[in-house]
């Protein structure tokens, strides 16, 4: 056990002192907080200039009905159409919107002339607005009042309430869930290949430079397996710490520099604007933010997440070692990748059946198999998850690790010392044999 420990301590340090950790370390934060804030520099940006639109109307259906709206400001114009484009466009710098008029219809036809790219919240807002109009003209030329069809729309408020096992009831939020579900399965299944793909790298890298042999002097292949994979474990545990920790600072800090939102914080944005500004805030968003938070079990999926995360890693990480110990080139290790990672991509494959139907029957087995379980398990949590299913799911990826490392250590030991022989699964098939 102190030799496992040894070897854990020196993968684990040569790892965390190496350049590329630290430079991954911090660019990984940046990246990801640059994701989150450009959208919104970006969006405060293009909206920073407002744009003004002529509306030549030669109908008069139109007129005083398009209202303005945040950057957007509407005028109206009654000369010739080249007339007020010529001044509309490079006289003024505004936008032209021409509507012909039409002899025997409705006019459901209209221009708008721009030097420049006009966006799409202008072209869907004028769009909407003539909509409108025609549709109201057409039903006042059969008679019938508008308003009467207005009256008659209703908006339907859904609440989902998830009644637990003991009979207590709670608000869900689906759109919420499926959002938390997608996102915890693809960082799973991408850790898992990433570091994953660091122990067969490691593996491959020491006996390549024959430095396994002077290793394997001192301590058995087992032992050296187990010390590699739970080291490079404990980096990237690390490493994934750090990065939520850095990535929290930096929003943190360039929210209070800068004063811009991050886009995926609208809501609670937009409530801290309403206070600094000193404007009432809206009882019912600030509720239903905290009904959000309240109805996610935080605690529960972040302990899942690090119980899965290295389940599966382990998992996966020991089958990537015998396969690093088995082969000598990069090149031989790709016709072993491909069966290990099937089942992986396969939970990927099944998300949308997943995060749609939780408590069906292929969603149960998939969490329940070793192979697939750290996927599919995270992906149904978020939706509330039997405390039983959860157990037999943690039992069934621990006995599968342990199998997986049985497995793996019969391969490693012999692969290991194993140079310049050609490895096929005939090959594999006979170590496995050995005893």
């Amino acid at each position: 056990m102190n030799k496992i420990l040894l070897i854990i301590q020196r993968e684990y340090l040569t790892r965390v002192k190496k350049k590329s950790f630290i430079i991954m370390t911090i660019l990984g934060p940046l990246l990801i907080a640059a994701m989150i804030i450009l959208p919104a520099m970006l969006s405060e940006l293009s909206e920073s200039s407002e744009k003004k639109i002529a509306v030549l109307d030669e109908t008069g259906l139109f007129f005083e009905r398009f209202n303005d709206q945040e950057k957007i400001k509407f005028y109206h114009v009654y000369e010739g159409l080249n007339t007020e484009k010529e001044t509309a466009l490079y006289g003024e710098g505004d936008l032209l919107l021409y509507i012909p008029i039409t002899q025997l219809s409705l006019p459901v036809n209209a221009q708008l002339f721009s030097t420049k790219q006009p966006g799409l919240n202008v072209t869907s807002y004028v769009k909407s607005v003539m909509k409108k109009v025609i549709e109201d003209e057409k039903l006042k030329a059969q008679g019938i009042d508008p308003e009467i069809i207005k009256s008659a729309k209703a908006d339907i408020n859904l609440s989902t309430i998830r009644v637990e096992d003991d009979g207590a009831e709670k608000e869900s939020y689906t759109e919420v869930e499926v959002g938390i579900a997608i996102f915890a399965g693809i960082m799973i299944y991408f850790f898992i290949f990433m570091f994953g793909a660091q122990v067969l790298k490691g593996v491959m890298e020491e006996k390549q430079n024959r430095i396994v042999e002077v290793i394997i002097s001192s301590v058995k292949p087992f032992q050296l397996m187990m010390g590699k994979i739970v080291g490079i474990a404990l980096v990237g545990l690390t490493q994934f710490l750090l990065w939520i920790f850095l990535t929290g600072f930096i929003l943190i800090v360039f929210q209070g520099i800068v004063g811009i939102e991050p886009s995926s914080m609208d809501m609670l944005g937009q409530q801290g604007q309403a206070v600094g500004a000193g404007q009432s805030i809206d009882p019912e968003q600030l509720n239903m933010v905290f009904d959000i938070i309240g109805s996610l079990n935080l605690g529960a999926m972040v302990l899942s997440f690090i119980f899965y995360f290295l389940g599966g890693y382990l998992l996966y990480a020991s089958l990537f070692a015998a396969i690093g110990g088995a082969v000598d080139q990069d090149a031989d290790s790709q016709q072993f990748m491909l069966p290990v990672s099937i089942p992986l991509i396969f939970a990927v494959m099944m998300s949308g059946v997943i995060v749609n139907q939780p408590d069906s029957s292929l969603a149960i087995w998939l969490s329940m198999i070793p192979f697939t379980s750290p996927i599919t398990m995270m992906m149904r949590i978020p939706f509330g998850v039997p405390v039983e299913q959860i157990i037999a799911s943690g039992v069934l990826l621990i006995l599968g690790f342990i199998f997986t490392t049985w497995l793996a250590g019969k391969i490693y030991r012999t692969g290991i010392l194993m140079y310049g022989q050609k490895v096929n699964y005939a090959v594999i098939w006979k170590w496995l044999r050995q005893r």
